[in-house]
């Protein structure tokens, strides 16, 4: 009788419960299988019906006796009491711990995102950063499954009667037909999990596409999703969703990288054969972070091959790169040093003679990266990374006598600790140092001059994963960051004599955060993530603030002292994201992400370069701040073989930076930056289409992006809305990759893109023999559309035991498109006969660029 009365999962209190209220007679129910999304009694409404008249009796008692309650009545809280803690879970059936890491078998890395599921629940969770997993569930007889992009599915059986921990090593699944699918994803992952605006891609994926001059490139390969935009012809910078590139939190190994291009912006930094895991956030930021209005762009370094000694490596046209990675101790500590140098200017050198007023100019970058990590325990791991890069351009021309050497780049030094204090809780402590800094040196006859900028940061951060069942993931932790700001400042002399350029102006700030937040998988239909990010931000001394006045002259300055505060700025930040799914191949998702930026990008330009300065908020800076709504519906198709989803966005943003009209970078120096901005707010909308195909010989996707994006600056434009240059109305990309054989593939991309807006006269004229030139609104312009195809093929040499080689053609702008770079006027004949023509002439960076690499593995 009592199963049909009262189900709990803890049959062995059934009897205990009775007794104590004087019920005898009856039996335990018989304990059912376990539900993992509750330990919830289950009361039938018989059960709640006897409730309910135990309660009337009491009051009855109550009102006509008013004595002390009788022991029925007593009896009757006993069971109130119980049902509520069984209510609550206190009589669940108990509960265990499995918990370990999942890594790589062929070379022991770490691997993040893979899967690991209870066959039997149908639920899991996947690994960490770290290749960390943890999972919670009752006691039972279950079958694990393991399962990664690319590799072979692992199932075990377990017998869970106590906190377990077993480490998987993962193989490589060889399997390339078209009957083959990729196993190592989740396969319903775009429908089924509380992410959106969220891109993981493949570095395989990254290294089988076209590249121009064969240069593998992360950022370019980004620019080829929905919702991002390349910054124009060859460049490396890109844009979000209408925010600018100052927007875009870009991390290797958990250091923001303040400039993540090489050669004025058409290389990234990033070198592919160091690259293990790359993530792109367009939107539903988690709590962890921050800093950032528009993106987060997430870059783990490979850890370094804890199996056996490896080289890597590539010989290109204008470059060649080169890995070595092994174990220092076989499955306990490893290595990876990664380098890459461009020569093309070193191999011109000797084709320039000796007379030529350009001799000795010269261009070239170079990028390290390496690492270090150690297994100290199993609950404790070292990880040491670091970065360095250089861009050195040199410019002589020895008939005017002049010259100029422009070094810039950055450095990152990442110190890592992981500790896994139970089956549950997980931490990462990271110390980080980041450096990036810019000069200009000119030269001519005895004359110096020196421009520089930079920002230095000290970073310590604090990540917590706690992993309490099957149904929470929470993740909690703290921020410090400690900046300075060298915003362009200058140094002059000739001989002997040193020009007063004004005092060396620095910028301190503190920068912390406390964040909040948790996954939660409700029921099998709705699923959060809910968080909460508290940011603060404290302009401290010592600083000399100038006050100019209405004519930008000086009036009077204000002086602060180490540590004094200059300015504090503070915020919460609600994130939360939510899925409803319909079944397995439908859902719709949603998701509110409020930011704060406290630093800020000052650029003359549209694009990213050398020549732009950080600067922290101030007494006149506020932060910017930003809104984003977005809402999805994601769809699978032929059992997951095929992905589609549709996003829409609306983003505010306030406290928007500009340099006023007339600013120049010299006027900079001796004075705050920030004397030089107007400000004011922008908004973007848009949709965003996406169609994948997951697995088969020919996979890739299409995207396109509707949007557009605004700005309203009060001292800019008359006051009037104004398109960015980056607005683009329409946006779209095809990328795709063709296994013909087992030694040839093919890859193609093609993209097509609205010009890009800009200000140009909307007339021109003499006065005075004067030319004048008239303008109409800010951006009123668009140059032509941007098309380009980029063909690949590579072929991959004869495998032998240990030497394994490929060669890789490409094309970059197939149909030799001369897309625009930007737009100059020039004039032909005379005024004064009349016969002067004005007119408005297109520069073409690139045509038609064929390129052959060779890479090699051994």
């Amino acid at each position: 009788m009592v199963s049909k009365l009262l189900k709990i999962k803890e049959a062995l209190t059934i009897q205990s419960f009775f007794s104590v209220v004087g019920m005898t007679g009856f039996e335990p129910a018989t304990p059912r299988p376990p539900d993992v999304y509750s330990n919830r009694a289950e009361l039938h409404p018989e059960l709640l019906t006897y409730f309910a008249s135990r309660l009337h009796v009491l009051s009855l008692n109550f009102a006509r006796s008013k004595i002390v309650i009788s022991c029925r009545v007593n009896r009757f809280i006993v069971i109130l009491f119980l049902v509520f803690v069984a209510a609550t879970g206190a009589f669940a059936q108990k509960k265990y711990t499995i918990s370990g890491y999942v890594k790589d078998i062929s070379n022991g890395e770490n691997s993040i995102g893979a899967t690991v599921y209870i066959k039997e629940l149908l639920k899991g969770t996947t690994t960490n950063a770290y290749g960390f997993y943890s999972i919670t569930i009752q006691e039972g007889d279950y079958t694990m499954v393991v399962s990664y992009v690319g590799y072979k599915d692992i199932e075990k059986k377990v017998t869970l009667n106590k906190n377990l921990q077993f480490n998987f090593e993962i193989e490589e699944d060889v399997i390339t037909t078209e009957e083959f699918k990729v196993v190592g994803e989740r396969e319903d992952k775009n429908t089924q999990e509380a992410v959106m605006s969220t891109v993981e891609l493949e570095v395989q994926k990254v290294k089988s596409l076209p590249a121009i001059f064969g240069e593998i490139d992360v950022l370019k390969t980004i620019q080829l999703l929905p919702g991002v935009q390349s910054a124009g012809e060859g460049n490396a910078g890109f844009y979000v969703r209408g925010g600018g590139p100052d927007q875009n939190l870009i991390l290797l190994d958990g250091a923001a990288i303040y400039n993540a291009s090489h050669l004025f912006g058409f290389f990234s930094v990033f070198n592919a054969d160091a690259i293990k895991d790359i993530k792109l956030i367009k939107g539903g930021m988690p709590a962890e972070y921050g800093g950032r209005l528009s993106s987060v762009l997430d870059i783990t370094m490979n850890d370094g091959n804890f199996k056996e000694y490896k080289v890597d490596g590539g010989i290109g046209l204008i470059s060649s790169r080169l890995t070595v990675q092994g174990p220092i101790k076989k499955d306990t500590a490893s290595f990876i040093i990664s380098g890459r140098r461009t020569y093309i200017g070193d191999l011109v050198q000797p084709f320039i003679s000796d007379s030529s007023k350009f001799k000795g100019s010269n261009y070239y970058f170079y990028d390290l990266n390496a690492k270090f990590n150690y297994i100290l325990s199993r609950k404790d791991r070292l990880y040491l990374s670091g970065y360095f890069g250089r861009d050195v351009f040199t410019f002589v021309n020895k008939d005017d006598g002049f010259s100029m050497n422009t070094p810039w780049g950055n450095s990152t030094v990442s110190l890592r600790w992981n500790h896994l204090f139970n089956d549950k809780l997980f931490l990462n402590t990271s110390a980080i140092y980041t450096n990036y800094k810019f000069e200009v040196e000119l030269g001519q006859n005895d004359f110096e001059f020196k421009l520089y900028s930079g920002i230095r940061d000290w970073n310590a951060k604090l990540d917590f994963n706690y992993l309490p069942s099957i149904l929470h993931n929470v993740k909690f932790g703290a921020n410090y960051i400690f900046h300075k700001f060298i915003p362009s400042n200058a140094t002059a002399e000739s001989g002997d004599v040193e020009f007063n350029t004004g005092d060396i102006v620095i910028n301190y700030a503190n920068d912390m955060a406390l964040y909040l937040s948790d996954d939660w998988d409700i029921n099998e239909k709705l699923k959060v993530h809910g968080g909460l990010r508290y940011s603060a931000f404290q302009h401290v001394g010592p600083f000399k603030r100038y006050n100019n006045d209405e004519f930008g002259n000086p009036k009077d300055t204000v002086v602060y002292d180490k540590g004094e505060t200059v300015k504090f700025y503070h915020g919460l930040e609600p994130r939360f994201t939510m899925r409803y799914a319909f079944n397995d191949a439908n859902s719709v998702k949603a998701s509110f992400t409020q930011n704060y930026q406290y630093i800020h990008l000052a650029s003359f330009a549209s694009v990213s370069l050398p020549t732009d300065v950080w600067v922290p908020s101030t007494d006149l800076v506020a932060p910017q701040f930003s809104t984003q709504y977005a809402v999805g519906y994601f769809k699978n198709l032929k059992e997951n073989k095929y992905e589609t989803s549709i996003e829409m966005y609306y983003k505010d943003m306030q406290n928007q930076i500009e340099y006023k009209d007339g600013a120049l970078p010299k006027d900079n120096a001796g004075n705050n930056v920030d004397n030089a901005f107007t400000f004011g707010r922008g908004w973007s909308y848009g949709a965003e289409l996406f169609f994948k195909k997951r697995y088969g010989k020919l996979n890739g996707w299409i995207g396109y992006t509707l949007s557009w994006t605004k700005r309203n600056f009060e001292e800019l434009n008359n006051g009037l809305d104004f398109y960015t240059r980056y607005d683009r109305r329409h946006d779209a990309s095809i990328v795709l990759t063709w296994e013909l054989s087992k030694r040839w593939s093919l890859g193609a991309t093609w993209v097509y893109a609205t010009g890009n807006a800009l200000t140009l006269p909307v007339s021109r004229y003499f006065v005075n023999g004067q030319l004048v030139n008239e303008y109409g609104e800010r951006n009123w312009y668009r140059m032509a559309p941007y098309h380009r195809m980029d063909l690949s093929l590579t072929l991959k040499g004869k495998e032998e035991k240990k030497f394994k080689s490929s060669w890789n053609f490409s094309v970059y702008n197939v149909y030799n498109r001369q897309n625009p770079y930007f737009i100059y006027f020039t004039s032909e004949g005379n005024i004064y006969e009349g016969s002067l023509d004005i007119m408005a002439k297109q520069v073409s960076l690139f045509g038609i660029i064929p390129s052959v690499t060779w890479n090699f593995s051994f």
